[in-house]
């Protein structure tokens, strides 16, 4: 199966700061059309419910930055990002683990946050938590796992110039 490989391949040649620019990274696997049917959730939401949802959090996020001249969280930034998307301490002490486990920019950073704040209205909740933090985490699970990748590859390839065998 050479398609996964090349895709996993491509992903690890591009670069950290491209790949901070995107707030979600989704995993998409692929289906067997043979058994669609056998798959097929009718249980997700309906397209009109999603977008009433939607509406409803920009309406929040819109009368909560009124006066700050930005209307979505997406603009957050500086102390109004701060003020709004800084969770409390469990979420900040996983956030912060995170940042330095997987050397975080602080753009990537700063985009969790408002990741998190968007969950965390999305969720009806005043606060961002943990929980939210966790999740806007795992939106970016696929650069996580190329990096741990890249980093191994690296290693792979200095102990074979050094002559040492690769325990895996």
């Amino acid at each position: 199966m050479k398609a996964p490989k090349c895709a996993s391949d491509y992903q690890m040649k591009v670069s950290g700061p491209i790949m901070d620019r995107f707030d979600l990274h989704i995993e998409v696997s692929s289906i067997n059309v043979y058994n669609y049917d056998l798959i097929v959730d009718n249980s997700e939401e309906e397209s009109e419910y999603i977008a009433a949802r939607v509406e409803k959090v920009r309406l929040i996020q819109e009368k909560r930055y009124e006066g700050y001249n930005i209307k979505t969280n997406n603009r957050l930034d500086g102390q109004l990002l701060i003020d709004c998307a800084i969770p409390a301490d469990e979420g900040k002490d996983l956030l912060n683990e995170a940042a330095n486990k997987f050397c975080l920019s602080m753009r990537a950073y700063n985009r969790i946050l408002r990741v998190a704040r968007t969950i965390a209205d999305l969720k009806n909740v005043d606060k961002v938590l943990k929980v939210h933090i966790a999740e806007a985490l795992s939106y970016r699970k696929i650069e996580f796992d190329n990096m741990y990748t890249k980093i191994n590859f690296k290693k792979s390839k200095e102990s074979t110039r050094r002559g040492t065998q690769r325990i895996t």
